[in-house]
């Protein structure tokens, strides 16, 4: 982009979006299959792509901070009464609906680092806690698939309003980056730091399930 004109949405943002994206019907398809060997590596996926995504709203491209979007109540409340956002990102509203769908994954992707089925499949982190508290984990990851999906689809009914009633795009910059008469706010920051990042979160999560704890020897 050229002048003022920079990308709304930089590369790391939409594709962690459609990743997830994507990677969510998979979650469903392997564990209704009972592919749980499979289901656990699509968690672990979606699992690393939110902790990158929160990452970046700390480091990365100014519409995708933190800062740029999440608001307290007074605007919020402002927003709803029909004044401006104040910034081409998310309002105020759809700022805190992505937080509260991160949160929800990162709750469903960590209890499933917990689960077993007793046969053939036991996560890494089946270990680290007695049976009673993996128990309420798996409790927890049943139950919670059912609210992701229901706040997704209330997502997308959220962006079919703005897109047709309220005429505001929001689909297609998530897919190009930028749409007529909206633009970021600063220069985009570069994937390869979101790569960076993502690697060292990945290692992380690889060390700990490393270090989890085996089975007990009465367990064999």
């Amino acid at each position: 982009m050229t002048g003022d004109r920079h990308p709304l949405w930089d590369l790391t943002v939409r594709l962690t979006h459609w990743a997830i994206a994507l990677l969510l019907p998979v979650a469903w398809w392997t564990a209704e299959e009972g592919d749980l060997d499979r289901h656990q590596w699509v968690g672990i996926t979606i699992l690393l792509l939110v902790l990158t995504r929160l990452a970046w709203g700390f480091v990365g491209s100014p519409q995708a901070r933190f800062g740029d979007f999440l608001r307290g109540p007074g605007q919020t409340l402002a927003y709803l009464r029909g004044a401006p956002a104040s910034t081409p990102g998310h309002n105020p509203l759809g700022g805190w609906s992505v937080m509260a769908l991160w949160a929800l994954l990162l709750v469903q992707g960590g209890t499933g680092l917990f689960n077993a089925d007793d046969v053939l499949f036991t996560g890494p982190f089946h270990y680290v806690f007695d049976s009673d508290v993996t128990d309420q984990f798996a409790a927890v990851h049943d139950v919670l698939f059912n609210v992701i999906v229901a706040f997704v689809v209330l997502h997308v009914a959220a962006v079919m309003y703005y897109e047709r009633v309220r005429d505001q795009r929001l689909l297609w910059p998530m897919v190009k980056g930028s749409a007529e008469g909206r633009y970021g706010t600063g220069p985009t920051r570069s994937i390869f730091i979101a790569v960076a990042v993502a690697a060292a979160l990945g290692g992380i999560l690889w060390y700990l399930m490393e270090i989890a704890p085996s089975p007990p020897a009465s367990y064999w």
